[in-house]
């Protein structure tokens, strides 16, 4: 339940904004918007200057007057605005056997068409920097000063790139990193997809490596790609009638050891308590700045009822940023991350990384979209960002039913000056939407896959 009520928060939130912008455009090139929807199929309820609040489809044969209507339809997937004039996902094409009417989408100038088409994804950019620029401006931003990697997993990504626990990374390529965001953008965000030569400190001695560049796009996609190090296992949540909450654990505690075993990991945290069930258990914690004592005994399931996670608690120096630093920041974290988008399709094209761990659909979005909740409305706002980016790239391709598509027929038929004939554009975007459908088909078949 989590995971769809996020799901539609998120959609929603993304599909107003970006419908809101086609809307706006268009009444101000005063052209008619015949429905203003968030979903797609049935109208549940709706609202209108006509009927007032309904439910259910309107009168088939109603005079709308000019008026919107407003609706929620069945399928909380997406969402469009009905712009009279235009050919579009409903294939309504009856206004064409008559003239062009001056409120018309089809009766505008090539400018205020490419306006209106493109307004949506502006609202997306728009979006996105307004989110990065006031977390900026508000909260700044935390510097963890380490370059100390953390525990290694077998089998991980870090593992494979050749890197060990406790290295400290000194130098990747030309840059000499200060903080972990710096260790990150350069392994990852700066020339994604080629490989990196890295020089760490092990145990006192100079090492140096080269990471594959695949493997690092592959490592790209997943939200885990080196260990921090300075962190120990924290408690996320705190289960009502658990043992945790009977031994007086609570959320946000910091483990520093279990059953006298120093920890650096939840997975450390986890062994311990999984592999000791029904036997009571020393532990140490850190609240705030106070060491706390107590003893908790796991179930018969090897659980304790928490929530956990991996903190840091190193140094942490805190940057803040006046309005106009806060703007530029937001704008280089949109050049980034577009840049970084697009080195990831290539890869894709390349083969160098699978569609399927590149790209996620509703099931992936709603379990990021809920995680992100669950570390606070920062992280779930950072996430938002970068979705409603990700819709802009997308919806901007020049594919038939995408924003993209719409602009190149305009295009064209601003070029030729007249439109292109009624039927090629059904068929394109008959075309379109199926294969559309069916990517989202694939997509949604391998988020399923990937539970």
């Amino acid at each position: 339940m989590d995971y769809l009520i996020y799901f539609i928060i998120t959609i929603a939130i993304l599909v107003f904004v970006h419908e809101l912008g086609h809307f706006l455009a268009a009444k101000i090139c005063r052209m008619r918007t015949d429905v203003f929807a968030i979903g797609f199929g049935k109208r549940l309820l709706g609202w209108n200057k006509i009927n007032g609040l309904t439910f259910g489809d309107l009168d088939k044969d109603i005079d709308m007057q000019g008026c919107t209507d407003y609706r929620i339809s069945l399928l909380p997937l997406g969402g469009y605005v009905k712009i009279a004039g235009m050919i579009d996902e409903s294939f309504d094409n009856k206004f064409t056997k008559e003239e062009p009417k001056p409120y018309e989408f089809r009766s505008k100038p090539t400018y205020q068409k490419l306006f209106v088409i493109t307004a949506g994804v502006m609202m997306n950019l728009t979006l996105t920097l307004v989110v990065f620029a006031g977390i900026n401006f508000f909260q700044g931003k935390q510097i963890y000063n380490t370059t100390t990697v953390g525990i290694i997993q077998e089998e991980s990504f870090a593992a494979k790139a050749g890197f060990k626990t406790g290295d400290k990374v000194l130098q990747i390529d030309d840059t000499k990193p200060t903080h972990w965001e710096e260790v990150l953008n350069s392994l990852v965000l700066t020339g994604l997809g080629t490989d990196k030569n890295v020089k760490v400190d092990r145990d006192g001695e100079h090492v140096e490596f080269v990471v594959d560049g695949k493997l690092i796009s592959e490592a790209a996609q997943e939200s885990f790609i080196l260990p921090l190090g300075d962190s120990r296992p924290m408690i996320s949540q705190v289960f009502e009638d658990s043992p945790a909450e009977q031994a007086g654990i609570e959320m946000y505690d910091i483990f520093l050891s279990i059953n006298n075993a120093s920890l650096n990991t939840s997975a450390e945290a986890i062994d311990i308590i999984s592999s000791n069930k029904d036997v009571e258990l020393p532990v140490t914690l850190l609240r705030e700045k106070d060491t706390v004592y107590t003893a908790v005994t796991p179930g018969i399931d090897g659980k304790i009822g928490i929530g956990i996670g991996d903190a840091y608690t190193g140094e942490i120096d805190y940057q803040t940023f006046g309005f106009f630093k806060s703007v530029s920041l937001g704008v280089d974290d949109i050049i980034q991350y577009t840049v970084l988008t697009f080195t990831s399709i290539g890869s894709v094209i390349k083969g160098d990384i699978e569609f399927g761990s590149a790209f996620g659909g509703p099931v992936r979005i709603a379990q990021f979209a809920a995680r992100s909740a669950d570390l606070g409305i920062v992280s779930f706002l950072r996430f938002l960002a970068l979705l409603s980016l990700t819709l802009a790239i997308l919806n901007i391709m020049p594919f038939p039913v995408l924003d993209g598509g719409h602009f190149v027929i305009i295009l064209v038929e601003g070029l030729i000056r007249r439109e292109l004939p009624l039927k090629f554009k059904i068929a394109i975007q008959n075309a379109g939407f199926v294969l559309l459908l069916a990517l989202m088909v694939f997509i949604i078949y391998n988020d399923i896959l990937s539970l």
